[in-house]
């Protein structure tokens, strides 16, 4: 598995309230989204970095989304270019259903 840290800075802080209703206008095209298997959006304490966590099947899944499209979306959307880190999943560990998945 692949985790991918995406953030971007924003043109003005946001609140939470004003961040869960700008993600959730955008979440939806996440659903289903093939080899995605969980998003979080993030947004810093202060209001000012913004962002999602991704954890995906295989890296080749994630580059299938993040395209030159993609990046042109989050810098209409948000203001600045996103900068994407991506990091080896080997273990998983999954308190909500009390399980740990290992990268076999």
């Amino acid at each position: 598995m692949i985790t991918a840290l995406v953030q971007f800075s924003l043109p003005a802080p946001l609140s939470v309230e004003q961040a869960r209703a700008i993600f959730r206008g955008t979440a939806p095209r996440y659903l289903g989204m093939p080899g995605l298997v969980r998003k979080y959006y993030v947004l810093s304490e202060d209001g000012r970095t913004a962002g999602g966590v991704y954890l995906w099947q295989t890296r080749a899944d994630a580059e299938r989304v993040y395209t030159d499209e993609w990046r042109q979306f989050v810098r209409d959307k948000y203001g600045s270019a996103p900068q994407l880190s991506y990091f080896e999943t080997p273990v998983l560990v999954d308190n909500a259903t009390g399980q740990i998945t290992a990268d076999a």
